[in-house]
């Protein structure tokens, strides 16, 4: 049997007990990501959903973990404006190593998530 896959539906990345407030500030306010409503079943368990372009972001409550190379990569406009408004914001960011064709960094959110954003560029 092979497997059909179709589009990305969503990431999720974490955030410790009770830091919803926190989290929608920086990803309602700062990154200005629109939040959307989660489905009744899964409210008890805490969180928040984004609409990232057609790609959903779940922030899942969880007990802290050890750091990892996990993360969601995003594509943007304007790498380089979107790095600028972010360290300005004193948000922390990261060089990646270059791919040809890629302009892209990662930042990362108060609860130690990394987040890659890329920029297709001519090359």
């Amino acid at each position: 049997m092979k497997i059909k896959f179709g589009r990305l539906d969503h990431v999720q990345v974490c955030i410790p007990r009770d830091a919803e407030a926190r989290a929608r500030e920086f990803y309602g306010g700062l990154l200005g990501l629109e939040e959307i409503e989660k489905p009744a079943a899964l409210k008890k368990n805490g969180g928040l959903w984004y609409a990232v372009a057609d790609v959903q972001l779940h922030v899942g409550v969880e007990d802290a973990v050890a750091p990892s190379k996990r993360h969601p990569a995003f594509e943007v406009e304007n790498v380089p404006g979107v790095r600028t408004y972010l360290e300005q914001s004193g948000v922390p960011t990261r060089d990646e190593p270059d791919i040809p064709g890629v302009r892209r960094f990662s930042f990362f959110d108060p609860f130690g998530n990394r987040i890659e954003l890329i920029e297709r560029t001519e090359s």
